[in-house]
């Protein structure tokens, strides 16, 4: 099957509602049996086919009743108003898992165990991520506010850097991951609390992470 070339990079952080080891970057069972979070992307550099999407931002929410690979989800997209036609249309198919290879990247299998997608949203995103420090401030209109910080020990030990590497990965190779706290009241809604952060510099193509 002929696919549109297309290829996005930039940082992303996203917030889930499982414990800091997500068990399910070790292909185990959500640490609550659900499955519900958010990423955000901010596209540094890419293209759909010969069309620019440089400089635009997305988010993606998403829920599951139990494991992803269980189906039965929702998502939905929410795209700065700032792209144009052309760029929201190219988006949507790449969030959703278009013109990629089956199960190449994350996108793609959230896609294929979502039962119900919603209707997308056109909301001014305003994100600061910085990946080396693990910190993230996110505002997304008025239906989406997402901070992150590094991990404190519990032991009052100060912050606690740990990275999780997947060479093989269908999301990306290595991230980092910390706290983060999440509230959201679009067609997803959200209200996490000091669980699983994650911030890497993504890259994808229809074949996947790209190294």
């Amino acid at each position: 099957m002929a696919f549109t070339e297309w290829y996005v990079e930039g940082p992303s952080f996203g917030n889930c509602n499982c414990g800091y080891a997500c068990p399910c970057q070790f292909e185990e069972r959500p640490t609550h049996g659900d499955c519900r979070g958010f990423e955000v992307l901010e596209v540094t550099n890419g293209y759909f086919g010969d069309i620019d999407l440089s400089g635009t931002k997305a988010v993606l929410l998403y829920a599951w009743p139990g494991a992803i690979f269980e189906g039965k989800g929702e998502m939905q997209i929410i795209i700065d108003p700032g792209a144009s036609d052309a760029q929201r249309d190219a988006l949507r198919r790449v969030f959703q898992g278009e013109d990629t290879e089956e199960e190449a990247t994350h996108w793609w299998v959230f896609r294929a165990m979502c039962d119900k997608v919603h209707d997308t949203l056109y909301l001014p995103i305003d994100v600061e991520a910085d990946i080396e420090n693990r910190t993230a401030k996110v505002q997304v209109g008025d239906v989406l506010t997402s901070t992150g910080s590094p991990i404190q020990a519990p032991h009052g030990g100060g912050e606690h850097r740990v990275r999780i590497d997947i060479p093989g990965g269908i999301e990306f190779s290595i991230a980092e991951i910390g706290s983060a706290s999440t509230v959201a009241n679009a067609g997803i809604k959200l209200d996490l609390k000091d669980s699983f952060g994650q911030w890497h510099f993504l890259k994808h193509g229809p074949g996947g992470v790209v190294h």
